[in-house]
């Protein structure tokens, strides 16, 4: 993933590595990102340091993916029972994409994974939060349950208590 290899090696050979991978010419990358293929050309021989607004028309047509997602974390029954799979937010739209989980060692794993697939944001469980936080650079939010759901499992335990 170029977004997070070039904070790896330098931009050049992230950039090569990446256009190599995809099998794509200097010139086709110029067509689909609307740049001069001489800049890019320039860019790739390490002749010339991009600009932010170059770095991000590429990152955006290498990967288009990038950004728009929200990872959710957590046990498979909850992601199965989500009624939506995209969801607005202001003038965008984010793709849901659900990341099951049963332990806190997954839990890390997830986030760990979800971070590196490009997610923009990740939401999981209260508890795990801020040690969330911690390990990626992206938002996290907490799922707050609503009192039917803490009523209904109230309710179970007491049936299960007898």
């Amino acid at each position: 993933m170029l977004s997070k290899r070039i904070f790896e090696t330098d931009f050049t050979t992230a950039l090569n590595e990446e256009l190599a991978k995809k099998d794509m010419t200097v010139k086709e990358l110029a067509d689909l990102t609307g740049i001069p293929a001489s800049t890019l050309y320039k860019v790739t021989l390490g002749e010339r340091d991009p600009r932010l607004s170059t770095v991000k028309k590429i990152i955006s047509v290498l990967e288009p993916d990038h950004g728009r997602f929200i990872a959710v974390i957590g046990a498979k029954f909850i992601l199965d029972s989500l009624e939506f799979r995209e969801f607005p937010v202001g003038d965008k739209t984010y793709t849901i994409r659900g990341y099951s989980a049963n332990s806190l060692e997954d839990c890390i794993i997830s986030a760990a994974r979800a971070e590196k697939d490009g997610a923009a944001g990740i939401v999981c469980a209260p508890i795990l939060t801020s040690i969330i936080e911690r390990i990626v650079d992206v938002p996290v939010s907490m799922l707050r349950p609503d009192q039917n759901c803490v009523r209904d499992a109230v309710t179970v335990v007491g049936w299960k208590i007898g």
